[in-house]
């Protein structure tokens, strides 16, 4: 049974998965692990989402504020064996509409080139390629995608 709890970053699950997540971006981000790095800091996110299958942590995601209107998702994770079941898919769902909730109407997101699987879940998702933003504009393995949720 899957069930989803909205949280923070302190949350020891999130953490736990988090760590997973960073030493799976090790290996596919290769030497540019660092740069993306930086930018994924855990500590500051109050809009965090976990997914557990039977009382165990299986996935997680989490959203910041962008702008005044828009969040960016981060940190988008399901434990290799528990992937293809649909879990990722009600995770970015409780994301968007957390996201709605409290008045914001669009989503953006980075991945990167060579995470073929991010890629095809987001397209899935209907979000759309967008120019690459922020520090990700120069980025040649970064994919940057928008949604307007409604």
């Amino acid at each position: 049974m899957l069930k989803i709890v909205k949280t923070n970053s302190e949350n020891p699950d999130f953490i736990a998965l988090v760590k997973s997540l960073d030493s799976y971006l090790k290996i596919t981000d290769g030497d540019e692990h660092e740069f993306y790095n930086q930018f994924n800091s855990i500590t500051l996110l109050k809009h965090v989402v976990i997914a557990y299958h039977n009382n165990i942590a299986v996935g997680c995601g989490a959203f910041k504020p962008f702008n005044d209107s828009t969040v960016e998702l981060k940190r988008m994770f399901t434990v290799l064996d528990y992937r293809g079941q649909g879990i990722a898919g009600e995770i970015i769902k409780t994301l968007e509409l957390w996201a709605q909730e409290i008045g914001f109407t669009t989503s953006v997101l980075e991945t990167g080139t060579k995470q073929t699987e991010a890629v095809s879940f987001y397209k899935k998702c209907e979000y759309r390629i967008t120019p690459n933003y922020g520090q990700y504009k120069d980025m040649e393995n970064s994919l940057c995608f928008k949604k307007i949720l409604d």
